[in-house]
């Protein structure tokens, strides 16, 4: 490293326990009366471009990637905003597919802090983290500039402060239990609230949902009048196979049948989220029955998606994966893909939780997958005791399959030795695999800890 770059490193941890010292992104008040003052300050960066806009309880960040690479693909210069980061703030704020450097980080915060502070002054409560990390986003991509920028949702919709954008086209990812305490426990709330992100003019490209969810969501598109493309009606998977490194897919899009396309991801969840980014980037570029997108350019855009701790691999022999599921839907896509994409001997999952997430619920669809659990903690002060999530999974796994490590570097050792045990002398260890899940914060971790750069 340079010492440009641990400069740079080092103001950019200076920029983060600034903001630190702001309300964190868990903690919300339902207005946008603070981001709108402030992207007023700023002449509303965010007009400047066209928007997608991308909502959703599972499924926003690979989803929000693959449009990214698409419209870049297609020729366009682009601008990502996406939450939480895994391991270094710089890559919630993306141009041209890449994280921003740190300088230019540090620069996007000095050059509003001065407008956060006419803010909060006149505001009873501060800015939230988050709404200053959306105000640096919003202005770094007029200042780039880039012509489409790809925002995900922080938490809800109505409310979160991406939605001062409004959005060319609407994306709406399949909609599940998650953030009770803001966002209520009925799904057909929760729908509401993500679908506020729905503008006049908008075009909504809509995942499957559960018919609660649904029928909010197309209250909202029927109460503005909105264009809807939906999947399983006007787009959808047509086939998918497994290949090496990911799968082929066969989608059809709103333009047509998009063939031989590789996805270097795996799991069925993700060749529906490649159909739903498809319909949203030909609803962006207005493609159409007679209108179809250069079919290579696509395949070369697919082909090109990273999404960092989304069943990554990060090592061979023993094979370790690490995946940002949060929340039992986001586990039950996890090991779905796992016991179809996978022939595992023998599978240990390195689970660490935070306290407000339903850890009972995650527990419960890892069980089926795996031998044995591996239960500890990350680093957020946020994160579940693991002598309680043991607990827990002392109901569901019994306590002969259960083992407790407080440290994450200590949990993953011994996952990969209960990984490579054999039962006979004679037996091969390979075929073994460990899977490091339960968090967002536990993946960004599990990652450093493998040498993986920020992506």
């Amino acid at each position: 490293m340079t010492g440009t770059d641990a400069a740079a490193l080092h103001e950019l941890r200076v920029v983060e326990a600034e903001l630190n010292e702001r309300w964190p992104e868990t903690k919300i008040e339902p207005s946008l009366d603070r981001i709108r003052a402030l992207t007023d300050l700023l002449a509303e960066p965010q007009r400047s471009y066209p928007v997608v806009h991308v909502a959703g309880t599972n499924g926003k960040s690979s989803t929000t990637r693959m449009v990214d690479a698409l419209l870049s693909g297609l020729g366009l210069r682009t601008g990502r905003y996406t939450s939480p980061h895994l391991q270094l703030a710089t890559e919630r704020i993306s141009i041209d597919g890449r994280p921003i450097s740190p300088a230019a980080y540090v620069e996007a915060y000095r050059d509003i802090a001065p407008y956060v502070s006419i803010v909060d002054a006149q505001s009873d409560v501060r800015m939230s983290k988050f709404e200053v990390l959306t105000g640096m986003a919003f202005a770094a991509f007029a200042d780039a500039p880039v012509e489409a920028a790809v925002l995900e949702v922080g938490l809800g919709g109505s409310w979160d402060a991406t939605n001062v954008a409004d959005a060319k086209v609407a994306v709406i990812t399949p909609v599940a239990l998650d953030h009770a305490e803001y966002l209520g426990s009925e799904l057909s709330g929760i729908a509401r609230e993500k679908a506020g992100i729905i503008k006049p003019g908008s075009i909504v490209v809509l995942a499957a949902q559960a018919a609660e969810a649904q029928r909010a969501i197309m209250e909202r598109i029927a109460e503005i009048d909105a264009t809807v493309a939906r999947e399983g009606q006007e787009f959808g998977v047509l086939s998918r196979t497994v290949a090496v490194g990911g799968q082929m897919l066969r989608l059809q899009g709103l333009g047509g049948v998009y063939d031989e396309i590789f996805l270097p991801l795996h799991g069925e969840h993700q060749a529906r989220n490649a159909a739903v980014a498809l319909a949203a980037a030909e609803a962006f570029f207005g493609a159409g029955a007679q209108r179809q997108l250069d079919v290579e350019r696509v395949r070369e855009a697919f082909a090109s998606v990273i999404t960092p701790g989304r069943l990554e691999r990060v090592r061979s022999a023993p094979a370790v994966l690490v995946d940002a599921a949060h929340n039992p839907h986001g586990a039950k896509a996890l090991a779905d893909a796992l016991s179809s994409e996978f022939s595992f001997r023998r599978l240990v999952a390195v689970v660490g939780v935070l306290g407000d997430k339903d850890a009972r619920g995650i527990l419960e669809e890892l069980e089926p997958v795996v031998e044995e659990v591996v239960l500890t903690r990350n680093s957020s002060p946020r994160a579940l005791d693991p002598d309680q999530l043991a607990g827990m999974a002392r109901d569901i796994f019994g306590a002969d399959r259960i083992v407790v490590e407080p440290r994450l570097d200590d949990a993953v050792e011994a996952a990969i030795g209960l990984a490579e045990e054999t039962s006979d002398p004679g037996e091969s260890m390979s075929g073994g695999g460990v899977v490091i899940t339960g968090s967002v914060v536990t993946a960004g971790e599990a990652r450093a800890l493998f040498g993986k750069e920020p992506a």
